[in-house]
């Protein structure tokens, strides 16, 4: 089956095309549309209009793709070996953790790949088309190139049409191209290097018709429609790992290399200097790669982020993808489009406008009982106001809009949201609901730009118009002024209110009225041609969310800059960044200069402008990538269709929850249940505590691999027994990951978090400082050991005795250790001490266990132990006591001498 490939060059052109150029070119009639024969004929050649499907990887897959890592591979030779030598007890045991970590690994995989399936859930099922000169309905998968498709109001558009008829015709295009109003449709030519959202003469796949009706012909369908570009898109983005998962990659690489060096190492010098039997020096070999391997690392990692996509449930951000958690943390820019995300997506009138008078308007959103008008902050009595009586009369009756609370006692409108805008503000003002009989109407079209309402007042008749203020200036002849009176038209005056206005990026409507003799029953264009009475104007937007301006404060105070991106105009755009805080209100970049930058010059772009306007999907993937490539870890917001390749693209993709649509939620890691811009910065910090606290736990955990590995190395160096099995070893190391490591995470915020910047993308996941303590906290571990060992065995102590004592001690020396970890800098004696309940849990949960496997006699025979007398208890108290104070001591100095040389150079 071939693809619709000859017009996919042309899709972005059919705008400027004349509609007989369009007619011409796609061999269809306007009239009668296609013939079945040739529809028939040119669904085989194109293919249905659907989006190709991605193939699914199965779950068996999914799941040994988790046994990808080189320190699992590490385990599984070590695995056949013990297998081989007839150690069959180890190589069980050392098989359960890897398929215990790929089983953890597998559940937390957060996201399936369904954001192409969910684009599929948006087209149009069916669509109204005209075959032979007869209406038809069809499915929409079987629309070609060419069909005439009729549209009416509740509509979807079923493919990309090129407009030929338009009765005031309005398409929600929002999803598509960020919009917050209705697009308003016409037919005639446009030029060709406009916008998405400025091609007002074609309708696009998935936009809905929120008013009139109009035909188009089908231009693109299926893979080449705009919604197909989007869908092409999203397959194409490479999905990005995230920091953490980058520094653990690595490191897991750099461990698996220095594991097999100092094992090969180990055994060859046992074997050439020492005389040990050699399957007992491969089991120790075997151990020691064991023993320096942190296999319960990724499992406590998985955990640690589990819990804290838990902790960020109950703050209203949903993560979808595990290790995203972390990502925030990191997260330097924040890109968010503006509708519905950074502003609520319900027009509001924030200003009224009468001759020398300017009300304000309280409250935001469609709910009348959140606010009211007021004058000098003072609230007014609309009734002892004529003038302002009379503009909202005009503004309510001439208007086919309605509010109303739906079944969550939520305020919502029915038909256009700047008509519902105008009926809230009325609603504000007490006034009577009830509205004059209507007698006749000239419903609105965007060649008149206007509509007018003619209404039985008392025994008059009135016409009320509302419209484009250019408009109706054009019309007006006299104005009403203070006192209510009719006089000579001001026009400088009123140019200068929408100018003032406009600055604000405040979309216009201006309202006026005439007197009719009585009797009327009818009005045309005609009849507004004189007498005509100019009120007021209303400044309506749509308003910045009060939250989200305190959340962009505490994002600059973190370090993080917050860009807007979006479909709106560029003057709107600007008014809203200025109110919020992002960008001076002056400058902003165009969609249309985007278009011609190089990659090069987007990546200058991205950094020296904060606001971008009139972008495409197109548009918003480069500037994610720019960033990307500028090395900032970036999130995206948004809740359109046209923010899901971006939002994939991005570090962390973020949607909103309510008002989001199912495609954007699919392509993002994180949901915002409340769809409130705050809740990104309790994420953000979330995202810092839990990294803070995965730092913390690597600098818990790791020091137990390095005292195993240096005990056993040490062992074999000095002719000793071995202290420790590879079984005894795989213990260790999983009781401590899993149960003491688990009580990091449950670690408050250090004070300071969100004052300081986003940490570097680059920076490592063990840095200098990491690495002494981890070694030196290795060294004093295992250096107490291996004197206690020697000590036990001068003392004449079996070895099954010794090796028991040893476990015990590296175990009980890591608890004590855990109280040193829980602030990396400060002193473990701070007022949060007690604060963390989960520590001295987990420690009644590793003494049970611990007891267990020194008492139990299955226990004893499947781990080689020795059920121990009191007496031994107290060297594993003595060295866990002693490395507490030892490190304790450490970073004391730390503190008073590298911390206090970068506060005099900061200073």
């Amino acid at each position: 089956m071939e693809n619709s490939n000859e017009h996919k060059d042309n899709n972005r052109s059919w705008h400027a095309k004349d509609v007989e150029d369009v007619i011409s070119s796609l061999k269809t009639d306007s009239s009668d549309g296609l013939s079945s024969s040739t529809a028939n004929k040119l669904l085989e050649k194109h293919g249905p209009n659907e989006l190709p499907q991605k193939k699914k990887q199965s779950d068996i897959v999914r799941f040994f793709k988790h046994f990808h890592d080189v320190l699992i591979y590490v385990l599984l030779v070590a695995a056949v070996i013990t297998t081989i030598l007839g150690h069959y007890t180890d190589t069980i045991v050392i098989i359960l953790v890897a398929i215990i970590n790929a089983t953890i690994g597998f559940v937390q995989e957060g996201k399936a790949e369904k954001a192409l399936e969910s684009i599929k859930g948006i087209l149009s099922l069916k669509a109204t088309v005209l075959r032979e000169g007869k209406r038809k309905e069809i499915d929409a998968t079987d629309v070609v190139l060419g069909d005439i498709v009729l549209l009416s109001a509740g509509d979807k558009v079923p493919a990309d049409l090129r407009l030929f008829e338009s009765d005031n015709l309005k398409i929600e295009e929002s999803a598509l191209t960020g919009e917050s109003e209705s697009s308003e449709k016409r037919t005639d030519t446009i030029e060709e290097d406009v916008d998405l959202g400025d091609r007002n003469n074609m309708a696009y796949t998935s936009t809905t018709v929120s008013n009139g009706t109009g035909k188009g012909i089908v231009v693109a369908v299926g893979r080449n429609t705009e919604i197909g570009k989007i869908n092409q898109m999203m397959s194409d983005v490479a999905q990005l790992t995230t920091p953490l998962l980058r520094q653990t990659s690595q490191f897991g690489k750099t461990v698996a290399l220095a594991t097999l060096f100092l094992a090969a190492g180990t055994f060859a010098f046992g074997f050439y200097f020492r005389d040990y039997d050699t399957e007992e020096l491969l089991l120790s070999a075997i151990g020691l790669a064991v023993a320096a391997i942190p296999e319960g690392l990724p499992a406590i990692l998985s955990i640690i982020l589990a819990i804290g996509v838990q902790n960020m449930a109950k703050r209203n951000a949903i993560v979808r993808n595990l290790p995203s958690v972390e990502t925030l943390g990191s997260v330097s820019v924040i890109c968010s489009d503006k509708t519905g995300t950074l502003t609520k997506n319900e027009m509001t009138v924030k200003d009224v406008i009468l001759h020398n008078q300017h009300y304000e308007v309280t409250g935001i959103g469609y709910a009348p009982e959140d606010g009211d008008i007021q004058q000098n902050d003072k609230t007014i009595d609309v009734q002892d106001d004529s003038g302002l009586k009379r503009f909202l009369q005009c503004i309510y009756v001439c208007n086919e809009a309605s509010i109303d609370k739906n079944k969550k006692g939520e305020w919502i409108i029915k038909g256009d949201p700047t008509e519902g805008a105008l009926v809230t503000v009325y609603k504000k003002s007490g006034l009577d609901e009830e509205k004059p009989k209507r007698i006749a109407t000239i419903p609105f079209d965007s060649d008149y730009k206007y509509m007018a309402t003619l209404v039985e007042e008392d025994t008059d008749a009135v016409m009320y118009v509302k419209g484009a203020p250019d408009r109706l200036l054009e019309l007006a002849t006299k104005q009403l002024n203070d006192d209510g009176e009719a006089v000579d038209l001001d026009l400088q005056y009123w140019k200068e209110q929408i100018t003032n206005l406009a600055k604000e990026g405040k979309r216009l409507i201006a309202a006026g009225y005439k007197q009719v003799p009585s009797g009327n029953s009818d009005i045309d264009h005609d009849d507004l041609e004189e007498d005509l009475i100019l009120v007021g104007l209303a400044g309506i937007i749509d308003p910045p969310r009060e939250e989200a301006i305190e959340a962009i404060k505490i994002c600059a105070d973190a370090g993080i800059r917050v860009k807007m991106i979006t479909g709106d105009h560029v003057d709107t755009a600007k008014a809203i960044g200025k109110e919020m805080g992002i960008g001076d209100g002056e400058k902003a970049c165009r969609g249309a200069d985007l278009e011609k930058m190089s990659d090069q010059e987007m990546r200058k772009a991205v950094l020296e402008y904060d606001i971008f306007a009139r972008t495409s999907p197109e548009h918003k993937l480069r500037l994610v990538e720019a960033l990307q490539a500028e090395g900032r870890i970036c999130a995206m917001t948004g809740d359109g269709v046209n923010d899901a390749p971006a939002l994939k693209k991005a570090d962390v993709g973020i949607a909103m929850g309510i008002k989001g649509t199912e495609v954007t939620k699919d392509a993002s890691e994180m949901v915002l249940a409340d769809d409130n811009f705050r809740t990104i910065v309790d994420a953000v910090e979330e995202g810092r505590r839990i990294y803070d606290n995965l730092k913390k736990t690597i600098l818990f955990i790791l020091p137990t691999n390095g005292a195993e590995s240096l005990l056993i190395m040490a062992s074999i160096l000095f002719g000793y027994i071995m202290p420790l099995t590879p079984l005894q070893i795989l213990w260790v190391n999983m009781v401590t990951s899993v149960t003491v490591s688990l009580a990091l995470a449950f670690e408050g915020i250090e004070e300071g978090t969100m004052k300081r910047k986003p940490r570097n993308a680059k920076e490592p996941l063990l840095s200098g400082y990491f690495i002494w303590r981890i070694v030196f906290v290795s060294v004093v571990i295992a250096g107490g050991t291996l004197y206690l060992v020697q000590y036990l065995t001068d003392q004449g102590v079996n070895n099954d005795t010794i090796r028991t004592v040893t476990m015990q001690t590296i175990v009980i020396s890591q608890l004590f250790h855990l109280f040193n970890c829980r602030s990396i800098h400060g002193t473990a004696f701070d007022s949060k001490f007690f604060t963390n309940n989960a520590i001295y849990i987990v420690a009644v949960l590793l003494f049970a266990l611990q007891a267990a496997i020194t008492y139990l006699p299955f226990m004893n025979r499947i781990f080689g132990t020795q059920p121990l007398e009191l007496s031994f208890w107290q060297y594993p108290v003595y060295l866990g006591l002693a490395v507490f104070i030892i490190v304790e001591i450490e970073k004391w100095i730390v503190r008073k001498l590298v911390l206090s040389k970068q506060e005099e150079e900061t200073a």
